[in-house]
């Protein structure tokens, strides 16, 4: 069954530099988008009320964007991914969330737990 792909662009004031840290460095990841992060070469492992979801990292371009690759997903198309897209001309930061949902029913459901995230991001860092 193919999986459902969604985005989402959230509005965040910040720097592009300081969101790429929060976005892309194991111990920032942990301040607000999982328990615990760890990473072991391109394998990051984050945790969640103690259960553990393995990642691979697929593509990094500093101050840009980080996509992952879900290890257990290995056979679809699916991933996720965080870009920072900076508007040219009012210089208005957004966080853009590209992810997939596991079916139609479900796509609601993983907005609201990516907007609840990125909320946490902007707690952490005063946004």
């Amino acid at each position: 069954m193919d999986k459902v792909k969604f985005e989402l662009e959230i509005p965040i004031r910040a720097s592009p530099s300081m969101l790429y840290q929060y976005i892309s460095s194991p111990s920032n990841l942990q301040e607000w988008f999982a328990d615990k992060v760890n990473s072991r070469g391109e394998i990051f492992t984050f945790i969640w009320e103690g259960v553990e979801e393995k990642a691979e990292l697929i593509t990094k371009k500093s101050e840009d964007k980080i996509r992952f690759k879900w290890l257990e997903s290995k056979d679809d198309e699916s991933y996720f991914e965080i870009k920072i897209q900076v508007d040219a001309l009012t210089k208005d930061v957004s966080l853009i969330v590209t992810d997939f949902a596991d079916d139609e029913d479900e796509v609601e459901e993983s907005k609201q737990l990516w907007e609840n995230q990125i909320d946490e991001l902007k707690h952490t860092i005063g946004a």
